[in-house]
């Protein structure tokens, strides 16, 4: 067997085989980044097409939305108008712009993306009638529908109560909420629109034309931070001061990157100073911070995951490993046997 082997592989047919087959191989292997194309522009061109469609069904979802709103103009925005003039009127007549709203609600709405006094109406109006609302459900569910038969009337009471106060917050922890999600969909964006900004800047674009340019291709990667774009381009066109601008635009993110830059955009307009040096850096400093926050996350983690790992992890280890020690104790009669 040994000597067959040893004359196969000493054959000289074979061996030239054996060579023309390696030298194909590096052939393709050679030739094949050139056949197959650049990964890279193949990749840039998908995500452009990628994007040109998300564009166009946006777009195609706004038309339709245009046009059942004026189709509709006449009956429901008279009901939606009717409903709004009722809640103001509620409001207005028990005050409640005094009672439960402050300085900072409608600083707090504005970061949530609610703009205008009809928002701030039905803020106060939801967080009046909540409270009664959940007292009356929860009296119902426990005194008359029997709903904690074991529970004393103490109890009972105070659940009915923290039911209330919970109607209360609601609407507070809804705009949190809301706040929170909008906050961290411009943050991660801000880096990306920073150096979109100093690409147009660099280019010879005007603030405004920057800003607008930065708003159309950053709506993909956060719709947030472009309508805030949006606005601030429509509030440089018409404020009598362009500081304003900048200023509202850092009132309605309530971010410190975003403060930072128009801080520095307000100094560039006032002493002439170049825009694109500022930009840069900071544009640096939020990518920086960007990174930061991921490695703060990520060194988190460990001290998370080691109650869930001693509860359900070990157990299951434990189990694996000494379970079959386990089943032949049991079938030797125990440890010292029979």
């Amino acid at each position: 067997m040994s000597d067959a082997v040893v004359k196969v592989f000493t054959d000289p047919s074979f061996l030239i085989a054996m060579l023309v087959a390696v030298a194909v191989f590096a052939t393709l292997f050679t030739l094949m980044p050139a056949l197959g194309g650049d990964e890279l522009n193949r990749r840039m061109k998908t995500v452009a097409l990628e994007r040109d469609e998300l564009r166009a069904q946006q777009r195609a979802r706004l038309a339709a939305e245009a046009e059942q709103r004026r189709k509709g103009k006449g009956g429901a925005a008279s009901l939606r108008q009717t409903q709004s003039k009722g809640m103001k009127d509620f409001v207005d007549r028990l005050d409640l712009r005094r009672a439960l709203a402050d300085e900072n609600t409608q600083q707090r709405l504005t970061m949530a993306g609610f703009r205008g006094q009809n928002p701030l109406t039905k803020f106060l109006f939801f967080r009046f009638v909540l409270p009664f609302v959940g007292l009356i459900l929860a009296v119902v569910y426990v005194f008359m529908l029997n709903g904690l038969p074991e529970q004393p009337s103490f109890i009972k009471l105070f659940v009915c109560v923290l039911v209330a106060y919970a109607g209360f917050y609601a609407p507070n922890l809804y705009v949190n909420n809301l706040v929170s999600k909008r906050k961290k969909s411009i943050q991660r964006a801000w880096p990306d629109a920073l150096d979109l900004k100093l690409i147009c800047v660099e280019s010879g674009m005007t603030v405004e034309s920057a800003f607008r340019k930065v708003s159309e291709e950053i709506g993909i990667q956060s719709a947030e931070l472009a309508e805030e774009l949006v606005l601030t381009t429509a509030e440089l066109s018409y404020l009598p001061e362009r500081r304003q601008a900048f200023e509202n635009l850092a009132a309605r993110t309530g971010l410190e990157s975003v403060k930072s830059v128009t801080q520095a955009l307000i100094q560039a307009e006032r002493y002439g100073t170049p825009v694109a040096t500022a930009l840069r850096v900071l544009s640096a400093e939020s990518r920086d911070m960007r990174m930061n926050e991921a490695e703060k996350k990520a060194a988190a983690l460990p001290p998370k995951l080691t109650v869930p790992m001693i509860l359900f992890f070990l157990p299951v280890l434990f189990a694996v490993i000494l379970g079959p020690a386990g089943i032949q104790i049991s079938e030797n009669g125990g440890f010292f046997g029979k």
